[in-house]
């Protein structure tokens, strides 16, 4: 019985643990601001617009994005 609950503690503190190195890991990448590039189908399936004259996507999820 004692080691049930060692045994669930444990898991439950690695779970949490692993819920934090992920946050930590986007927060890192997010926070790096990487150049972000679309495709012009990419655009679209977001419910942007491709400006190629910008090379820009307009609206939607890819709003302001580059496209490559």
């Amino acid at each position: 019985m004692r080691i049930r609950r060692i045994l669930a503690a444990v898991i439950a503190t690695a779970a949490l643990a692993g819920l934090g190195l992920t946050g930590a890991a986007t927060a890192a990448a997010t926070a790096q601001g990487a150049a972000s590039y679309v495709t012009p189908s990419q655009c679209k399936q977001g419910g942007g617009t491709p400006d190629l004259t910008d090379n820009l996507c307009k609206g939607g999820t890819h709003n302001g994005e580059r496209i490559d």
